[in-house]
C-alpha cells in the first residue's frame, strides 16, 4: 500500500508538471522509477502505459480547443511510433548493468536540457525536417523513458510554429506514439509493474483539475528550473548508483 501511494504521488506531481510547463512527465517518473533501482526497460514501459490515459486526454482536449493541427500530427506521429518501438525493442534487450548507467546519462542530460530551456527558451530559426524529429524523439522517449516533449515540443516553437498549435499538435501525436511504446514493450518484457502503472495513472487523474491552477500561478520558468534540478539529482543517484554496483 505504501509503494502504491508512493505512485500515486508521482504521477500526481508528475502530471502537475506536465500541465504546467507541457513537459516531463515522462522524465519525472521515469527518473523516480530508475533512482529506485527498476530497471530502465520496465520504468519506461510502466511510465508509458500510464502515459497512454494522460496523453489521450490532453490529445482530445487540445483538439476540441482547436489547438490540433492533422498533417502536422501525422507527420509526427509515423515516424515517431517507428523511432519509439525500435527503441523500446533495444533498451528492452540490453542488460542491466549496460542500459542502466546510459539511460541515467540520458535522463541527467535532459534535465540539464530543462534547464537549459528555462534559461535560453527556444528562438525562431530553421531546423531539422519535422519527420526526422519525430523520428529521433520517439526513439529517445522509449529508450529513455522520456523526453518527447522538451525534443519535439521545444524545436517546433524554435522553428516558429504557433505555440499552442506546436504544444497541441505535439501531445495529440505523444498518443499515437505512447500507445505504439507500450505494445512494443508489452510483446517484448510484459508490463510487470501493474501496482506502479495504477498509481500513476491515479496521481495523473487526481492532478489533472489543479493542473492548469499551477500553469496560470506558478511561474513557468521557475518551475523549469525546479525541475531540471530535481531530474539531474535524481540522475546522478541512479547513475553514481550504477556505476559503483
Amino acid at each position: 500500500m505504501d509503494e502504491f501511494l508512493l505512485f500515486v504521488a508521482v504521477g500526481f506531481v508528475a502530471q502537475m508538471i506536465d500541465g504546467a510547463i507541457g513537459m516531463a512527465y515522462g522524465l519525472t517518473a521515469t527518473s523516480v522509477l530508475v533512482s529506485l533501482g527498476t530497471h530502465p526497460a520496465v520504468a519506461s514501459a510502466s511510465v508509458h502505459a500510464a502515459e497512454v490515459f494522460t496523453t489521450g486526454a490532453s490529445g482530445f482536449a487540445h483538439w476540441r480547443l482547436k489547438n490540433v493541427d492533422a498533417r502536422l500530427v501525422a507527420r509526427l506521429a509515423l515516424p515517431g511510433i517507428a523511432g519509439g518501438v525500435a527503441g523500446a525493442l533495444l533498451v528492452s534487450a540490453l542488460p542491466m548493468q549496460i542500459i542502466r548507467p546510459v539511460v541515467s546519462a540520458y535522463l541527467l542530460g535532459m534535465g540539464g536540457l530543462i534547464l537549459w530551456r528555462a534559461w535560453r527558451p527556444p528562438q525562431p530559426r530553421p531546423g531539422r525536417p519535422v519527420m526526422l524529429l519525430g523520428l529521433g524523439g520517439g526513439f529517445l522517449d522509449a529508450a529513455g523513458g522520456g523526453g518527447w516533449g522538451p525534443i519535439v515540443t521545444s524545436t517546433l516553437i524554435g522553428r516558429g510554429n504557433v505555440p499552442r498549435i506546436a504544444i497541441g499538435s505535439t501531445n495529440a501525436a505523444e498518443f499515437f506514439v505512447t500507445l505504439a511504446i507500450t505494445a512494443a514493450f508489452f510483446t517484448a518484457i510484459g508490463l510487470e509493474l501493474w501496482q506502479a502503472i495504477l498509481g500513476l495513472v491515479v496521481g495523473g487523474v487526481l492532478a489533472a483539475p489543479f493542473a492548469a491552477l499551477v500553469a496560470r500561478h506558478v511561474p513557468a520558468r521557475q518551475l523549469m528550473l525546479l525541475v531540471g534540478v530535481v531530474i539531474m539529482l535524481l540522475s546522478l543517484r541512479s547513475l553514481a548508483a550504477s556505476l559503483g554496483g
